[in-house]
């Protein structure tokens, strides 16, 4: 049978509406698969800090109505591409995700779930984090990691609110910063933001420290693909470590 004949595998993503990284690089990724692709909606996100406005963004009937969209697509899988639950906490993904199903009949994965499946996998507890996020969004991450059983040992953040700037920091910062806290003990960086443009050095990084590098748009793709028993190999390009769970499942 042709590839041209095969089924299609959707992917349906959401995410906030003022990035500009993770549709680009989700298409660059997706484009190494046969068959598969990614579609995206948007909800209305302008800045991240602690103030109830802010917060109040994230998981609310217009989020969820974005869900509903984009099943309309007739995805295999749908993810929440932000890592609003990083610092909202865990169970709100997690509830995120079961209400997801139950509205669309999709499977469902988010960032941040993702990236706690890869380091669990990976067996790794001692984490090092580079986000753009304010100091008291940070500390609510790494309280939030802590209470996953992972230890923040080395954090850089580059204390901003305005969530299109991210987008706008360069590969060279996030280098930087990844490194250094490489250089102060974390067994595994994570680029914890899914509009820091990390996708296109983190394998540059882990091939030059051997530390894994986890960066939050190649890692939601990658928990969507395996949530379908879709072979994730093909992003191991992008996240090297990932090739030690790919062995593991053969």
């Amino acid at each position: 049978m042709s590839s041209n004949n095969k089924k299609k595998t959707r992917l349906g993503m959401l995410t906030p509406s003022s990035n500009s990284v993770v549709e680009p690089w989700s298409y660059k990724i997706v484009g190494s698969l046969d068959n598969t692709t990614v579609h995206f909606g948007r909800i209305e996100v302008l800045w991240i800090d602690d103030d109830t406005a802010s917060l109040s963004q994230f998981h609310d009937e217009t989020m969820l109505k974005g869900f509903d969209l984009l099943s309309h697509v007739r995805p295999a899988v749908i993810g929440w591409n932000g890592t609003s639950a990083s610092w909202l906490g865990l169970d709100r993904d997690r509830a995120l995700v079961k209400e997801i199903t139950k509205r669309t009949g999709c499977r469902a994965v988010t960032s941040t779930l993702s990236i706690i499946d890869a380091l669990r996998a990976l067996q790794i507890t001692n984490i090092g984090l580079v986000t753009p996020y304010v100091g008291s969004i940070q500390k609510m991450i790494i309280e939030n990691f802590k209470f996953e059983k992972f230890d923040c040992v080395s954090e850089r953040h580059f204390d901003m609110t305005d969530n299109f700037s991210f987008g706008e920091v360069s590969e060279a910062t996030i280098n930087k910063a990844a490194e250094e806290v490489i250089a102060e003990g974390a067994e595994a960086v994570i680029i914890l933001c899914t509009n820091l443009s990390g996708a296109g050095i983190a394998a540059l990084i882990e091939e030059k420290t051997g530390v894994p590098v986890l960066d939050s748009v190649v890692l939601t793709l990658w928990g969507a693909l395996r949530s379908i028993g879709i072979n994730t190999s093909p992003l191991v390009k992008w996240a090297p470590a990932l090739a030690k769970l790919d062995e593991k499942a053969n």
